[in-house]
C-alpha cells in the first residue's frame, strides 16, 4: 500500500475523506489495472499485455494523434497513471532524455516494469501519488496523463502539481472525463432516474468510488486555476459510449448484451460527436 500521507514543501494534509476514497481508488485499480480484467487474455504476462495492447489502441485509436509520442525524443517526459503500461511503452521507444512514470498502484507498476524489461526500454517508475508529486519545479517538458486525474479525490490539486513540475515552454495533454456524454446518460437512466445527480453516477457507478467528470466549461475553469491554460479541448467519443467494448468492472449482463447489438453507432458518430465521454485537453503552464 503506498503512503497516503505524504507531505512536501509545507502541503496541507489531507482530510479524513479523501484519505479513505485514495485507499478505496488504490485497491479498485490494484486489483486489476484498467484493461487487465477486460483485455488482458492469454496464458503468459507477456501474452496478456500484448493483448491489452492491441485492444486499446483498436478501440481508442485517437490516442496516437493526442499524445504525439515521437514529441518525447529526447525531452523530458512524465506519465501520470502508467496502468498497463502501453503507452508508457511507446513514450519509451521514442527514447526521451528522462522518462518517467508514476501510478497510485503496486500493480500497475509491476506490470509496466515487466513490459519495459521485454522490451529493453528503460524508465523511472515508482508507486507515487499524483497529488504531490515527487518531482522538483519544472523538471518536464511533457507531462501526460490518460484517464486518470478524474478519479483524485482533489484533480485540481493534481493539475497543480502538473503546472509545478513543468517546464514554462512546456506542454501537458490530460484526458479527464466529460460529464455531457453518452456514457453519463445511460447511467443515470440505470442508476440514477430521481434518485441521483449524475455527479453522484458517476462517482458510485462508473468506476472507482468518486470518479469525476466535467463540462467543457468545467473542465476550462479547473485548469486556469490550476495555472495551466488549455489550447485546446476536444470531446471524443469512447468505446463505452458506443458500446464496442467491454463495459467496465461494474457493467454486465444480458441487458447490456442486447443493447449492443442494437446500438446505433452510426448515428452517434454522425449527430453526437459532442457527448463523447472523453475531454482531450491540451494545456500550457500560465507564466
Amino acid at each position: 500500500m503506498p503512503t497516503l500521507t505524504h507531505r512536501k514543501r509545507g502541503r496541507e494534509p489531507r482530510t479524513m475523506n479523501d484519505l479513505v476514497q485514495l485507499a478505496q481508488v488504490h485497491d479498485y485499480w490494484n486489483g486489476a489495472a484498467c484493461g487487465e480484467a477486460a483485455y488482458a487474455k492469454g496464458e503468459t504476462v507477456s501474452e496478456r499485455l500484448a493483448a491489452q495492447t492491441k485492444a486499446r489502441y483498436e478501440l481508442e485509436p485517437y490516442i496516437f494523434d493526442f499524445a504525439k509520442f515521437h514529441e518525447g525524443a529526447g525531452k523530458r517526459v512524465l506519465e501520470i497513471g502508467v496502468g498497463m503500461g502501453a503507452d508508457h511503452e511507446q513514450w519509451a521507444k521514442y527514447k526521451p532524455a528522462r522518462l518517467s512514470g508514476i501510478d497510485l498502484t503496486e500493480r500497475a507498476i509491476e506490470l509496466t516494469s515487466w513490459r519495459l524489461r521485454e522490451s529493453d526500454l528503460q524508465s523511472e517508475l515508482r508507486v507515487a501519488d499524483a497529488e504531490n508529486l515527487p518531482f522538483e519545479d519544472e523538471s518536464f517538458d511533457i507531462v501526460y496523463s490518460w484517464g486518470v486525474v478524474h478519479h483524485s479525490p482533489n484533480p485540481p490539486k493534481i493539475l497543480q502539481e502538473i503546472s509545478r513540475v513543468l517546464r514554462s515552454d512546456g506542454v501537458a495533454r490530460i484526458m479527464i472525463y466529460h460529464k455531457w456524454s453518452v456514457v453519463g446518460v445511460m447511467l443515470w437512466a440505470r442508476y440514477g432516474v430521481f434518485r441521483k445527480t449524475l455527479a453522484r453516477v458517476y462517482a458510485e457507478h462508473l468506476e472507482s468510488p468518486g470518479t469525476k467528470a466535467y463540462s467543457v466549461w468545467q473542465a476550462e475553469r479547473i485548469f486556469k486555476t490550476s495555472g495551466l491554460r488549455p489550447k485546446f479541448i476536444r470531446v471524443e467519443l469512447s468505446s463505452g459510449d458506443l458500446l464496442t467494448g467491454a463495459a467496465g468492472q461494474q457493467h454486465q449482463g444480458l441487458m447490456l448484451s442486447a443493447a449492443k447489438l442494437l446500438w446505433p453507432r452510426w448515428l452517434l458518430k454522425k449527430f453526437a460527436r459532442s457527448f463523447g465521454l472523453f475531454l482531450l485537453i491540451e494545456a500550457h503552464k500560465i507564466g
